[in-house]
């Protein structure tokens, strides 16, 4: 076991965009250079504490259904487009997909699968992150979305953990890339829940709308820069402590939205969390937090093949399944409690934060006004739904770390561990270990440990996807003057 040390150098890198425009004349020029950057705190809103009332954010079923009875006469104020619908997945039988009209309503279906792509960010090569700038114009061609004028209704289909994920997917993409959040909701619930609860059965057919294919939009044409939604590996390595404790004056809140098990990578189990998966006859945790029965036996806790599993320094963590309502078709809780959450309280079941001591860190000891939510899970699914809860319910500043675990505990230096094949994953001089700033136990054996694909272990920023993303954009090659990192002093210091 390892909790790191300190000694790293951060990078700081910053990205000055000067003189934007170029190629599409001075009208597009003068354009360009007034697209606005915005901060997080401009990207979040705050939902009323009536679900119903929003007309954008998170949506309820019963105000879904009066758009698309008759959405000319009851569409949101400022929406001169189409309804888009965008189900990630078919719902059950008799609630397959919420019924379009064909002229004005649509209704397509919209996997996860949609709205993530393989990048690297200059440093190595990670899945489901956000799609790029083609990627994503493609999906506004498929689906025929004017991003400017169209309601897009991001919903789950089948309500589960993993629909609501998805759905999270798309809005994240989406306002990402610039989409205004007059144009862009959540419906709250998956079909089976909200057929009885907003909905009633004629509000569902068994087939959606096919995809056009016909759509001209591009990302291009929304002229706002909202990169800031994602934070990449080298900002979250610029806001963590010194050490592994629950900071409350930095200015930022780290959200961890796995379980309590992978966090301590097995130290420590929470409620239902079965404390040894590969024992028989052991019991899931059936308090709040418990001991596993055999600390010595982590693994069970890794994915996706990773060298270590635990958490960056100063994280504190609260699983994402505690947003939801699992009885209401996983259906957002109310916003009092889940603002009661974010500040450090505890539900009914007494889950609560809690920080690296494994202890709830307590009632305002959690998140603290001013504060900008970091937030990752393993990929950034799951953290989907923390996100969501923070940025478009709570309405506090959000970033959601897209690389996510699956990237950071990735980024260990050959001391620590090698790859199955018994190569090295980032030399020990590389910046960009990221087990020095973590809590962490490393895996049993390499051969457990798949191979990771390193674009440059020295690269000179880990911010080439935001980087690109921009230049996407504004329509420019975005400056790339500056030498490589220079490799990190192992030792510290």
């Amino acid at each position: 076991m390892n909790r790191g040390w300190a000694g790293l150098a951060t990078l700081s890198l910053v990205l000055s965009l000067q003189g934007c425009g170029g190629g599409g004349g001075e009208d597009k020029t003068a354009l360009v250079k007034q697209i606005p950057v915005n901060a997080p705190a401009a990207i979040a809103q705050e939902s009323d504490a009536n679900y119903d009332n929003n007309v954008n954010g998170l949506i309820s079923a019963a105000t879904l259904k009066s758009w698309k009875d008759n959405w000319l006469a009851n569409r949101p104020a400022g929406i001169t487009g189409k309804l888009v619908i965008l189900q990630a997945t078919e719902g059950p039988a008799g609630s397959v997909y919420i019924k379009p009209n064909g002229t004005n309503v649509f209704t397509y279906l919209s996997p996860s699968s949609d709205w993530i792509q393989t990048r690297t960010n200059g440093v190595i090569e990670t899945p489901s992150m956000v799609p790029d700038g083609a990627g994503m114009d493609a999906l506004l061609k498929k689906f025929n979305i004017d991003p400017k004028n169209d309601m897009i209704v991001a919903a789950m289909g089948t309500g589960s953990n993993p629909n609501a994920m998805a759905q999270g997917r798309i809005w994240y993409a989406l306002r990402y890339w610039g989409v205004d959040k007059k144009n862009l909701a959540i419906l709250n619930g998956g079909n089976q829940w909200i057929n009885g609860n907003g909905m009633a059965a004629g509000d569902f057919q068994a087939t959606g709308s096919a995809a056009p294919g016909n759509g001209h939009a591009s990302v291009k044409d929304l002229l706002v820069d909202n990169t800031a939604l994602q934070a990449t590996m080298q900002d979250l390595l610029a806001v963590l402590p010194s050490a592994d404790t629950n900071l409350k004056n930095d200015g930022v809140f780290i959200w961890d939205a796995r379980s309590l098990s992978q966090y301590s990578a097995g130290e420590m189990v929470e409620l239902s969390e079965d404390t040894d998966s590969d024992t028989a006859g052991t019991q899931a945790c059936a308090t709040a937090y418990c001991a596993p029965v055999n600390p010595a036996n982590y693994m069970w806790t890794f994915q996706n093949n990773g060298s270590r599993q635990g958490h960056p320094w100063g994280t504190l963590q609260l699983q994402y399944t505690h947003m939801l309502d699992s009885t209401k078709g996983f259906s957002y809780r109310p916003k009092a409690d889940l603002a009661v959450l974010l500040a450090g309280g505890t539900n009914a079941q007494g889950i609560g934060f809690v920080g690296a001591d494994y202890a709830l860190v307590g009632a305002g000891n959690a998140y603290q006004n001013g504060d900008t939510v970091y937030t990752y899970c393993e990929t950034t699914f799951r953290a989907m739904i923390t996100g969501i809860t923070s940025a478009v319910i709570l309405g506090k500043p959000t970033r959601f770390y897209d690389g996510a675990m699956v990237e950071w505990n990735s980024l260990t230096g050959r001391s620590v561990m090698t790859d199955s094949t018994g190569n090295e994953i980032l030399p020990d001089n590389s910046p960009w270990r990221t087990d020095v700033k973590s809590f962490y136990r490393a895996a049993t054996s390499n051969t457990l440990v798949a191979q990771r694909y390193i674009t440059d272990a020295y690269a000179k920023s880990a911010n080439a996807i935001v980087n690109a993303d921009k230049a996407y954009k504004y329509g420019e090659t975005i400056p790339t003057a500056g030498a490589r990192a220079p490799a990190a002093n192992p030792c510290g210091g």
